[in-house]
């Protein structure tokens, strides 16, 4: 993203991953840190593009920890995921909510709704209530731009990180921005309101020992219920009166559908939909005939408030629950209509790149008639035909775990055709504890883990991790070494090929490996086919640099610029 121009009336169009990157930097965050994964990468990139400092983590967890460090420090700071990617970062957020925070903590997480991408549907409004975190839900980019401001003064106000919640249509879909600066403005400390860092210690509120987190519990809900009647009388919410006969509670891109739709409809457009501004909500169902909630997903919205006894109507979940929302499917909602919805045309299948090395691998794996415990990457289109030789499926890291607890209970006849298959950014993610649980409990029949080492994070756009040696703005950094990894954690049979230039050796190795009763690496590695003439240019750049210190790698894991 290059700095946008604005029109004649200083309006920009951006979309909703580029309005939060703007925001972000008008609002003079100190650090933007996540995990790559589609709708939301590209906020960080964008953010980075405009000036910002933005690095990749190797995972969400370890992301929101890195946050978290910096907003004790009283900084301003963005974490960005998807959906899944906050399961990953669960474990520190229900406990930062407790110790809360010094400056203004905003983690995004974007919804998947209709897996354009994604594993599940899962609705992350139900970790804003189980976390007990405030949750915003912009509509489009402007909202994006807007609330990403309320969103840090809401945190440093009552010193709680925030979610702020996107979903794909928000994040892509581009909209007229205006914001407070200009593209490319220097703004100072005074203009974004931004804090200076500064560490001062505070033992009690971020030592969540039971002591500790006992009376930090109870700080929590008294924030949490000031922050729900503020969220009444002061919050972001808009109230739009039109006819009395009927009402629309809405949030995020249902809006706009639901506008659409019912252009005549009274509406209550909920940005802040956690804590629930529930009187808002009595308020507004009680001054309309008919009162719908309108919401993608799970019927969050519509339970919290048949539990609260309001009268309202909600969606038919046995139809509306899946996918997204339309403005032809609202209308039909309306119209408490539940017939059957048409099927759609069946589109072209994805498939790996013509080119793609990781191709090879699983033509390999297949004609070895290997079990194939798979993971979470672009070689998960492996699993459809024509290859079809993909067995198993489930989360980021699986692969190995999976792989072993089949080696544990299958006959060895079975066991011994179980092979773990991971990709290199997905390995550093969540493959590596797994890695020392194939050492620390290995199977009695051995066990391969084979990693596809395609030098790039494909899937979500060729996005940097540490094992390319590069960071989020392509800037060398030390590179993480997957031979020397797996050594280190006890396996002795390692081995590096290139599954393209040495087809038949990776087969002989592979074939070699599975009559072992030992446990196995093996990396297959070769360029990402889009990414290999950026890759092959960078490694020999970094080679030249190499040659004149006594600190280059001696292992076999720089070998992109041979393929």
């Amino acid at each position: 993203m290059l700095q946008p121009s604005q029109d004649k009336s200083g309006r920009l169009l951006l979309s909703g991953n580029e309005a939060v990157a703007l925001s972000a930097l008008h609002c003079g965050v100190a650090l933007g840190t996540g995990y790559p994964g589609t709708p939301s990468t590209e906020i960080l990139e964008s953010f980075r593009t405009l000036g910002g400092k933005a690095q990749w983590a190797p995972n969400e967890k370890v992301a929101a920890e890195v946050a978290l460090g910096a907003a004790f420090a009283k900084a301003r700071v963005l974490c960005t995921m998807k959906h899944v990617g906050l399961n990953v970062a669960a474990d520190v957020l229900f406990t930062m909510t407790y110790s809360g925070v010094d400056g203004g903590y905003v983690l995004v997480v974007a919804d998947d709704p209709g897996l354009a991408s994604s594993q599940n549907e899962q609705d992350s409004r139900r970790y804003a209530e189980a976390a007990v975190a405030p949750m915003f839900e912009p509509a489009d980019s402007q909202d994006a731009y807007d609330l990403l401001q309320v969103a840090f003064a809401t945190s440093e106000r009552w010193h709680i990180p925030v979610l702020f919640r996107m979903t794909t249509r928000v994040c892509h879909s581009k909209s007229p921005v205006k914001p407070r600066f200009a593209p490319g403005a220097k703004l100072t400390t005074a203009e974004t309101g931004a804090p200076t860092a500064d560490f001062v210690r505070n033992i009690v509120d971020r030592v969540m020992v039971p002591g500790h987190a006992k009376p930090a519990h109870r700080r929590l809900r008294a924030k949490m219920a000031e922050l729900e009647w503020w969220n009444i009388s002061a919050g972001p919410n808009q109230v739009e009166k039109r006819s009395p006969a009927l009402g629309i509670v809405t949030a995020g891109i249902c809006y706009h559908h639901a506008r659409e739709a019912a252009p005549e409809a009274s509406m209550l457009k909920l940005s802040l939909s956690y804590p629930l501004p529930m009187e808002t909500i009595r308020a507004f169902a009680a001054s309309v005939q008919r009162c719908v909630i309108i919401e993608e997903n799970d019927p969050w919205l519509a339970t919290a408030c048949l539990a609260a006894g309001l009268t309202i109507e909600a969606k038919d979940d046995a139809i509306f629950r899946f996918g997204e929302l339309n403005v032809d499917r609202v209308r039909r909602i309306l119209d408490k209509d539940s017939s059957p919805e048409p099927v759609p045309p069946r589109g072209k299948p994805p498939e790996l790149c013509n080119g793609c090395p990781h191709a090879t691998s699983f033509e390999v794996l297949k004609e070895l008639d290997c079990i194939v415990s798979g993971d979470i990457g672009c070689y998960t289109l492996a699993a459809l035909p024509p290859l079809s030789a993909m067995d198993m499926m489930i989360d980021m890291g699986a692969a190995i775990g999976m792989g072993l607890g089949l080696r544990h209970v299958l006959p060895r006849d079975q066991a011994k055709r179980v092979v773990s298959v991971i990709g290199d950014s997905t390995f550093l993610h969540g493959g590596l504890p797994g890695l020392v649980e194939m050492a620390y409990n290995p199977p009695q029949t051995g066990h391969v883990l084979l990693i596809l080492d395609n030098g790039t994070t494909a899937m979500t756009g060729q996005q940097e991790h540490p094992g390319t040696g590069r960071q989020l703005d392509g800037a060398g950094t030390h590179r993480v070494c997957y031979e020397d990894m797996a050594r280190a954690a006890g396996v002795k049979n390692v081995f590096t090929i290139n599954p393209v230039r040495e087809r038949a050796l990776l087969k002989g190795v592979l074939a070699d490996s599975l009559h072992k009763d030992e446990l196995t690496v093996i990396i297959a590695r070769s360029p990402c086919i889009l990414a290999a003439g950026r890759i092959a240019a960078w490694a020999k750049e970094q080679k030249a640099k190499a040659a004149t210190t006594e600190t280059a790698c001696t292992c076999e894991c720089g070998d992109e610029d041979k393929s």
